[in-house]
């Protein structure tokens, strides 16, 4: 689960890019229970909540050729900062740091493997109101086509420390926290895309685990309701239970019964 996201390089936001937010709405709604809340008709934004509490936000896709994925945002003391060390570092700004209202200050980039991320310097809105609970995120992942390349992107532009974690199955796998934190807290985790996956033409991105409080059931209602199955109901031994999908319009997603610690 995640354990640091209220420090900075944690994550701190969420939220769908979509074509449809009525149909994502409905969507997401008979999966995990959320409602909706729109920030007003003129702003084009709004909140998925579960039980008066915000766990991501949606909105439309308004980037050219932008296809509907999920985007993680980490904390950063200073968006205008972090732009500069990701321009650095080999990524792409592609949205320029601005001010979301009183909000807060975001900021949205490409890292060098071609995985979008965003940041998010708080002001008003500290960040989601409710993570690692069912309904909620509780853990960010990247799929990397390069992992020593995000590896190193990623430790260079947030106050990162990553380790190995072995994993099995050949698969290369690391654990992101915290600069000087230990092993306790968490930031998510990066996968290297494996050889068949890449030949298949798969690329970097990040995507979100919703916790559930049954992950077979979570897989059947997704499956059920228009998304594409990636990966079955499957035990990962030390972490959980999880699924993984694409939803109705494309954008991937996980979800986790965590083990019990």
């Amino acid at each position: 689960m995640l354990t640091s996201t209220q420090v900075p390089g944690g994550p701190a936001w969420l939220d769908l890019g979509t074509p449809d937010i009525d149909a994502a709405v409905a969507f997401y709604g008979a999966v995990f229970g959320w409602e909706y809340a729109s920030a007003g008709p003129a702003v084009g934004y709004g909140f998925f909540r579960l039980g008066g509490r915000t766990v991501a936000g949606v909105g439309p896709l308004t980037e050219e050729g932008a296809g509907s994925a999920w985007t993680v945002y980490f904390r950063a003391e200073d968006a205008d900062a972090t732009a500069k060390a990701v321009e650095q570092a080999g990524g792409t700004v592609r949205i320029a740091p601005g001010d979301v209202f009183t909000a807060g200050r975001m900021a949205g980039f490409t890292d060098p493997t071609g995985a979008e991320f965003a940041v998010w310097q708080a002001r008003d809105v500290r960040g989601l109101d409710l993570v690692n609970e069912p309904g909620s995120v509780s853990w960010v992942e990247l799929y990397t086509t390069d992992l020593a390349a995000a590896d190193a992107f990623y430790r260079a532009v947030l106050p990162w420390d990553t380790r190995d974690l072995p994993v099995g199955g050949g698969l290369q796998y690391k654990v992101a926290g915290p600069a000087g934190g230990g092993v306790e807290t968490v930031h998510g985790g990066l996968m290297q895309l494996p050889e068949g996956h890449l030949a298949a033409g798969s690329r970097s991105e990040w995507h979100p685990y919703f916790e559930v409080a049954d992950c077979d059931a979570a897989v059947a209602s997704a499956a059920g309701h228009g998304a594409i199955v990636l990966i079955e109901a499957m035990d990962a031994p030390g972490i959980g239970r999880v699924g993984m999908f694409l939803d109705p319009f494309g954008a991937p997603f996980a979800v986790i019964r965590s083990a019990e610690s």
